[in-house]
């Protein structure tokens, strides 16, 4: 399906996840199942286009035809990594 009509919002955040809701035209949001939330794999096949991560969460019931999307704060962000010591920081013997 074409997807120049889908509207992605910027994204959002709370303490755990970042979020951001994808808004469908009428003639995609036909094509959603009632009352159940879609895997990846269902969501592209509609063709909404995000990175990897996105889990469609929460339907929002007053307006389907948006959805809802989250994932983990900082998903696909490599750990911190700790400072290698340098030879001024290591105690001499």
């Amino acid at each position: 399906m074409a997807n120049n009509n889908i509207q992605y919002s910027e994204r959002y955040y709370d303490d755990v996840y970042e979020y951001r809701h994808v808004v469908l035209p009428p003639e995609i949001a036909q094509a959603l199942p009632k009352g159940r939330l879609l895997t990846e794999n269902e969501w592209r096949s509609l063709g909404v286009q995000q990175s990897r991560g996105w889990v469609h969460y929460a339907i929002h019931r007053p307006e389907p035809h948006i959805m809802l999307f989250r994932r983990p704060k900082g998903y696909g962000q490599a750990p911190p990594v700790a400072p290698a010591p340098n030879a001024e920081s290591v105690p001499a013997q």
